[in-house]
């Protein structure tokens, strides 16, 4: 494997985000700690550890494309080798020939190993479509 330079904990959501856009799965799988938990909103559970959460990744990029993901209302906070990171994502895709749109508060623990910063934690959850007034 490649040497990569570090990349800053403020640049991890758009790394992330855009490694998911690009639906780059080894990318993100190096990005995570073994002990990385993630929600899965469509099972409605948590998928613990580095091989779950790498199959639950493998699972929903490889039936989705055409990913675009913005994010907006990020914030930043890092405590020594402890990093968290919110944000709003505002996600289109095309999943079983459909347009999908997803707006999701999501949250981000990362954890600096050996100089380089991991996601130790990914909680994203969509909300519904705001009512019509």
């Amino acid at each position: 494997m490649a040497q990569q330079t570090a990349i800053p904990l403020d640049q991890m959501a758009h790394r992330l985000f855009g490694l998911v856009d690009a639906l780059d799965v080894e990318a993100i799988n190096e990005l995570i700690t073994d002990d990385c938990e993630e929600v899965d909103e469509i099972s409605r559970s948590w998928r613990r550890g580095k091989a779950e959460v790498e199959a639950y990744f493998e699972e929903v990029l490889a039936a989705i494309s055409d990913v675009h993901t913005d994010l907006r209302d990020l914030a930043v906070r890092e405590w020594a080798d402890t990093g968290v990171i919110t944000c709003v994502i505002d996600q289109t895709y095309r999943y079983e020939g459909r347009n999908e749109r997803v707006i999701a508060p999501t949250t981000l623990l990362l954890r600096r190993e050996d100089g380089d910063w991991r996601i130790a934690l990914m909680h994203t959850v969509p909300l519904p479509d705001a009512p019509a007034s």
